[in-house]
């Protein structure tokens, strides 16, 4: 016999009202209607503010207002081209009906937004990292801090830039859709990352003069190396996001899987890209710039392997059951968030 009520189960499923169901049929069920729409949609939005709040503030302590300047402006724009190049392509793999570009703004605005959070939690975790660093040593420290902090809250945060808005509108209608907006979250947390790490050195080094040109230079090369990897996790994470959509049962170990893999690609790099990065230098006799390409375009170039291969059988699959065929869907499932 199967689970549940046993009203329900002995009545064989028949809807009765507040008795095995419920349905909004008095004036006292639409308020609680309203109110429960009401306090979701104001979630949202008070996830929004606070983080454009704390961004507000980082802006003001960090000197990021430096971006403004048409030189600069121009740096962070050269350091998340190659970023941009990736997400495009996750945009261009997509066989289904083309995302509409306001969701995919939003979206990119979002993650440069919700990065504010990432930023005051990684920041908490490094100061306060100088006791566990007694215990158990500089790099086992900072392995955990990768691994448990940063790794997971940037990617989490990068995956909460869709969840808000893209993830609940109709038009988020393929589990492959999931992948382009993580991939657009990913790059809008480069963007806002690049920027900073930017104007930051351009601050350090009293402007964009002679003595500071060379250090910003290696600065925005660099971050234009590690841009994509936000871009290639967060739509890993995505993808998954994407798969919890249209799996309502299993969505929260759906969504944890993806988590844990962006996780666990975002982490290992960051653990091991110093080391890993010197020794390609070492063994093909490589300045230290030309070895952390080579390793990062490595490492970079496997974690995309392992999208490009879910975005391919995604596709596979699309063309071999005809699902351009089918006529669109009447009306898509309400998700969390929806009024």
């Amino acid at each position: 016999m199967g689970r549940g009520d046993p009203v329900d189960r002995a009545s064989g499923g028949e809807s009765i009202y507040e008795v095995t169901d419920w349905e909004p049929r008095s004036r006292l069920d639409r308020i609680a209607l309203q109110i429960h729409a009401t306090v979701r949609r104001g979630t949202k939005w008070l996830v929004v503010i606070s983080a454009i709040a704390v961004t507000a503030a980082i802006v003001g302590i960090s000197g990021l207002d430096l971006v403004l300047e048409p030189a600069v402006a121009t740096l962070v724009a050269l350091s998340v081209l190659p970023a941009v190049a990736i997400a495009a392509y996750v945009r261009y793999a997509d066989v289904t009906t083309p995302e509409p570009p306001g969701i995919i703004l939003i979206t990119f605005l979002l993650a440069t937004v919700t990065a504010g959070f990432a930023a005051l939690v990684n920041t908490a975790a490094f100061v306060s990292m100088g006791g566990l660093v007694d215990v158990v040593g500089e790099q086992i420290a900072l392995a955990l801090v990768f691994f448990v902090v940063v790794g997971p809250v940037e990617e989490s945060v990068k995956l909460l830039a869709v969840r808000l808005y893209a993830y609940p509108d109709p038009r988020f209608d393929a589990v492959i859709d999931g992948a382009i907006y993580g991939a657009v979250a990913g790059l809008g947390f480069a963007t806002i990352e690049n920027a900073l790490y930017i104007t930051t050195a351009v601050e350090a080094g009293g402007g964009l003069g002679s003595t500071s040109e060379a250090i910003v230079g290696g600065v925005t090369a660099t971050r234009a190396i590690a841009g994509p990897g936000h871009v290639l996790y967060s739509a890993i994470a995505g993808y998954y996001l994407g798969l919890a959509k249209f799996d309502r049962e299993r969505a929260g170990p759906i969504v944890v899987k993806g988590l844990l893999l962006a996780t666990l690609f975002h982490a290992t790099y960051n653990v091991t890209v110093g080391a890993g990065a010197a020794v390609v230098a070492d063994v093909l006799s490589l300045s230290s710039l030309a070895g952390l390409l080579v390793y990062v375009v490595a490492y970079q170039s496997l974690v995309g392997a392992v999208l490009y291969r879910k975005l391919a059988r995604y596709r596979r699959a699309y063309a071999e059951h005809g699902a351009g065929d089918l006529p669109p869907a009447a009306e898509p499932e309400l998700a969390e968030f929806d009024p």
